[in-house]
């Protein structure tokens, strides 16, 4: 039993009942570090984990009418085809090693830890810098703010399916920016999103891969558990205000793997 990754996945379900975004970063690295899984298998895993946890929230959202349906299609079924392509037919074909950089040879999960810890520093810089709800008094025009839902859907896909994060700290900007939604409304919206495309995600690997169920349903219920504790906590305390303090924390965690991955493991 790796009961601290246990824990940690309830901090991972924490973060996404509190701020719709942002924890499932940390799915990933809590599975290679902590429960000792290898990259490639953990992006697949994240997937079903993460999925079932925003599943979970969103249902909690949409029980206070915080989901906008139509806007989580648009947005969703561009990124639920690009993620299960991704994961049923790039994966698989990856070359392993890559290539070689500078003398240093490019692993497959080398790769997609790089890709990680980068993307993870991404992240952490959106929860960073405040949102602004409202940027000018200039309205996008509809068509080109569903072009760019559809575009963003399909790059937030591609991201998601390669290395099995939800993308939350992409969604929730963009629906807030793009279509002036407000900020819980984005956060529900942002976990059917996730949700959908996730699992979907997630069927590209069966038939890949050889899946611990049991590993799988434990992490997942506490995350869970930690997805209805932030919930409950964010009718108290405005997410928001938390966000800066956890994104220092991913960003951290972020920078951590790339000095681990290519200087301390070659």
């Amino acid at each position: 039993m790796h009961l601290e990754g246990y824990f940690l996945a309830t901090l991972i379900g924490l973060s996404l009942g509190l701020i719709g975004g942002g924890g499932s970063v940390l799915t990933v690295p809590v599975l290679v570090y902590v429960m000792g899984i290898s990259p490639i298998l953990s992006t697949g895993y994240s997937l079903f984990i993460v999925g079932t946890t925003s599943l979970v929230g969103a249902l909690q959202y949409a029980q206070q009418k915080l989901v906008d349906y139509k806007t989580a299609f648009w947005f969703g079924l561009p990124s639920i085809i690009s993620v299960y392509l991704t994961r049923k037919y790039l994966i698989p074909i990856i070359p392993d090693p890559v290539g070689s950089l500078v003398g240093l040879e490019i692993s497959k999960s080398l790769m997609i830890m790089l890709v990680f810890a980068l993307l993870m520093i991404l992240a952490s810089i959106s929860m960073i810098l405040p949102i602004k709800e409202k940027l000018s008094d200039k309205t996008i025009p509809p068509w080109l703010a569903y072009l760019t839902i559809l575009l963003e859907g399909t790059g937030v896909g591609f991201l998601t399916g390669l290395v099995g994060a939800g993308g939350g700290f992409l969604i929730i900007p963009a629906l807030v920016l793009l279509t002036k939604m407000p900020m819980k409304m984005a956060i529900g919206t942002s976990l059917l999103i996730i949700a959908l495309k996730s699992l979907i995600g997630f069927t590209g690997d069966l038939g890949h891969q050889v899946l611990d169920w049991k590993l799988l349903i434990f992490f997942s219920a506490f995350a869970v558990g930690g997805m209805f504790l932030g919930i409950a906590i964010s009718k108290r305390i405005s997410g928001q205000k938390l966000k800066p303090a956890f994104g220092w924390f991913v960003l951290t965690m972020g920078v951590f793997i790339l000095i681990n991955e290519l200087y301390f493991k070659h």
